[in-house]
């Protein structure tokens, strides 16, 4: 019998979960950078830096980025950390070619090494990377405790883990607006500025499946982590959580 997992508020095979995934990322991959801006009003530019602020890099540090995207959180490390060995990795082909034509073309490739390949088997080895990012990825994951548990295997003993993504509001009321334009505004904006309100709305739904603040961190330390501590940003809506070993 297949085991089941969520596609937005959909329920489907966990074997077919990758490949809707991946059709939601090269659909979006062309206009990502022009709808994260508008539908975080630029704010995931600030909540980006915040997460390079908090990962306490160190200038020789070999750092993992999960689910890159289009760069932004390698482009930040590149330009302020120039000798970290930078990998930037998608799942996603298309969004993969984003991001390492933009490195090209924005002139931050020369510390960044580009792999397709996914969160949840990592083909690296054991303590590998001083510190692994991940930015609005892992609410994508078919198995995110696999993800996680890999995440582990591959970072050094005094390794750091900072997963930015979003999560539930604080605030009650706060949360009825935030459900009011994330199922009327997005879609809208998706079909408006890149022709495709469906991937949008599943955009929407998967930040409703994603476990809350408290559950993530339990889910962390689960994972062979002693540590973890969060950081809510915008009453919650996104969070950073921080994990390592002391």
């Amino acid at each position: 019998m297949n085991k089941k997992t969520h596609f937005g508020y959909k329920e489907v095979d966990e074997k077919d979960k990758s490949s809707h995934v991946g059709g939601v990322f090269s659909s979006v991959a062309e206009n990502y950078d022009i709808m994260n801006d508008a539908m975080s009003f630029g704010m995931h530019r600030l909540w980006k830096m915040i997460l390079v602020e908090l990962a306490a890099i160190s200038d020789k540090d070999s750092v993992l980025d999960i689910a890159s995207g289009t760069g932004d959180i390698a482009k930040l490390i590149s330009k302020d950390f120039p000798n970290t060995e930078i990998y930037m990795t998608d799942i996603n082909m298309d969004m993969l070619s984003e991001g390492r034509d933009r490195a090209i073309n924005e002139s931050f490739y020369a510390n960044c090494h580009f792999c397709q390949l996914s969160g949840e088997e990592i083909p690296f080895d054991d303590d590998a990377f001083d510190v692994i990012t991940i930015g609005f990825g892992l609410r994508n994951f078919t198995n995110k405790e696999k993800g996680l548990k890999e995440m582990r295997r591959c970072l050094k003993k005094d390794g750091r883990l900072l997963v930015l993504e979003f999560s539930k509001p604080l605030n009650p009321i706060f949360s009825k607006i935030y459900d009011w334009y994330s199922f009327n505004v997005l879609p809208k904006l998706g079909s408006m500025l890149a022709n495709d309100s469906d991937s949008y709305q599943y955009l929407a739904e998967s930040i409703r499946m994603h476990p809350d603040q408290e559950t993530l961190k339990s889910m962390i330390i689960e994972a062979g982590f002693s540590n973890c501590k969060f950081y809510n940003l915008l009453n919650g809506i996104v969070s950073i959580h921080v994990a390592y070993d002391e």
